[in-house]
């Protein structure tokens, strides 16, 4: 792991192939507790009082110090769990922020051909462009420490969805002459959608008082 306290220490690049593949290691029992506790300390302190500098600094503390110290808190956290929801929502907003262009175009395909309420509940504006697409992940994260968050993570829920038939759409059109970049569409696409279920479920539980 890089030590994010070392000078002159530079934000980890984050191609999207990474967003695809990443997954959490096992959870041994150390890991988790500290997972949770720095999960629900963090949420605590900034909801009870939700100064906005302090937002706006968690809101772009990947931009400075990238991701690796946030991974390791959180990334081996359980899908349904409070770290691992937090850790969902910064990976979004990371992979965004990498490939805006990319993403944009996703969402934006997505929209168009998803007949479902998911577009209105994400609310990106429209068109949605790359700088639409940062702001939408940017007010995401910030709706997790000053908002409702559980309308937090089914925004994002809604968005991978979103972008998941983006994907396939996509994926469709570039398989017959594209058949490498149509395989790792469907991957994307697949990989929005396990994100969309996870962060539903966890807002759910979040309801219901059960996630931790």
């Amino acid at each position: 792991m890089t030590d994010d306290r070392r000078p002159f220490h530079k934000p980890t690049k984050f191609p999207a192939a990474k967003f695809d593949n990443l997954h959490g290691a096992d959870d041994p029992a150390q890991a988790s507790r500290v997972a949770h506790e720095t999960a629900a300390a963090l949420l605590e302190r900034v909801r009870r009082n939700p100064d906005p500098e302090i937002v706006s600094r968690l809101v772009g503390y990947t931009d400075e110090n990238g991701i690796d110290a946030i991974a390791e808190l959180w990334s081996h956290a359980a899908a349904h769990s409070l770290p691992g929801a937090l850790w969902r929502i910064y990976l979004l907003r990371l992979a965004i922020r990498e490939d805006p262009h990319a993403t944009s175009l996703q969402y934006q395909r997505g929209a168009e051909v998803l007949a479902s309420i998911d577009p209105v509940v994400a609310g990106a504006e429209t068109p949605t462009g790359p700088a639409e697409i940062i702001e939408l992940a940017d007010r995401i994260l910030r709706g997790v420490f000053e908002g409702d968050f559980a309308v937090a993570l089914e925004r994002a829920a809604a968005f991978c969805r979103v972008s998941a038939a983006g994907c396939t759409s996509l994926a469709d059109d570039a398989d017959p002459t594209e058949p490498e970049r149509a395989t790792a569409l469907t991957r994307r696409a697949l990989r929005f959608s396990e994100f969309a279920s996870e962060l539903a479920a966890s807002a759910g539980l979040w309801r219901s008082e059960s996630l931790d």
